[in-house]
């Protein structure tokens, strides 16, 4: 699926001014209920308004990567109602997400609403063949948070995730570049036994933006809690409709840049693509490149396990909470509670 001839620096008017109308009307309807109907606790907004204003006024000079941990399936947007309204309608300034191919692709016109707002197509392993590391939507995140290549004509216009579908391209376009990439690496809903938020284990997808992006991106890690209130797994009928009336915290820490904070991992994978001469295998799957992304993954949350204390809950000393091995003896289930630490988990 190549595209046929170079493609403009960003899509058409009808296309932009209908993201434009998708995001304003899903922000005001976030912030509405968040501050209307909820009681909101915000601490470092001020960290990412700040880089924002200076993408929107002097240019993206580098991608921006935010990440957070996952509580219920609303998060996002959700949780984005806590911008000011002005920022819904920057949308080459706003935010792209991964939302579940299963959820937020069923059909022409929800795989229409989510890609017109900032939303990938992304399979998850438990519901799909296709999911993985290495899908394509992995693909355009990192090429959305890189700067655009030297011929970025030879961009394709549309990809496909599965080898039936056709989904447009955000990244073939040069104003989607350097963009603002947010991932939950829990990937999955993680609702813990009582008040209190822990984390499960990060998943590697974080590890390859990271690693593989160029320039290196901003890093801005954010802590959410509270949100289990809106949409708890147990709640009972009508399980359709949020709650209201909860107490919500969102915690962002300091932004810095990735290289900073990741740059002897970042040195290694050069490093290593240099050795490897091309052998994919050994970059997917060999051993010096799992130790690299799961060292990665770790690093993350451990970047986010300060905020959670930040925002006043007991510190996780579990390290074992870390590993993906810890939480391999969950069952193979769309819906349960979890063996590790009692909570409840969702893979719808």
């Amino acid at each position: 699926m190549t595209s046929t001839s170079t493609p403009p620096a960003r899509p058409g008017l009808p296309w932009r001014a209908a993201s434009m109308a998708i995001a304003g009307a899903t922000g005001a309807l976030c912030r509405g209920f968040l501050y209307g109907l909820n009681n909101v606790e915000v601490t470092g907004l001020n960290n990412l308004l700040s880089i924002l204003d200076r993408r929107r006024t002097h240019g993206p000079d580098r991608g921006l990567l935010t990440v957070s941990n996952h509580v219920m399936v609303l998060d996002d947007p959700i949780m984005w109602g806590i911008l000011p309204m002005k920022y819904f309608f920057d949308t080459e300034n706003l935010r792209w997400g991964l939302g579940a191919h299963d959820i937020c692709y069923k059909n022409k016109f929800t795989s229409t609403f989510f890609s017109m707002g900032q939303v990938l197509p992304t399979h998850r392993n438990w519901h799909s063949p296709h999911g993985g590391l290495y899908q394509p939507t992995m693909t355009q995140a990192i090429k959305l948070l890189s700067k655009a290549p030297a011929d970025i004509s030879s961009e394709e216009l549309y990809y496909t995730t599965n080898g039936h579908d056709r989904q447009w391209a955000p990244a073939a376009y040069s104003a989607h570049r350097k963009a603002w990439v947010h991932i939950f690496p829990e990937a999955c809903c993680h609702q813990s036994p009582g008040d209190t938020t822990t984390l499960r284990y990060f998943k590697w997808g974080v590890a390859r933006l990271i690693l593989e992006t160029d320039p290196a991106p901003e890093f801005l890690p954010m802590f959410i809690n509270g949100t289990k209130g809106i949409m708890a797994e147990d709640r009972g009928f009508p399980r359709f409709l949020p709650r209201i009336g909860n107490k919500l915290q969102i915690t962002f820490g300091e932004a810095t840049d990735v290289d900073e904070l990741f740059g002897e991992q970042r040195k290694a994978w050069r490093k290593l693509v240099q050795d490897a001469g091309g052998d994919q295998e050994r970059l997917r799957n060999g051993e010096e490149a799992k130790k690299l992304r799961i060292e990665v993954a770790k690093m993350v949350r451990d970047e986010i396990g300060r905020l959670r204390v930040k925002s006043g809950l007991p510190e996780d000393d579990d390290e074992a909470a870390a590993l993906a091995e810890t939480w391999a003896k969950e069952p193979n289930k769309r819906r349960f509670q979890s063996p590790v630490d009692g909570s409840l988990v969702n893979r719808q």
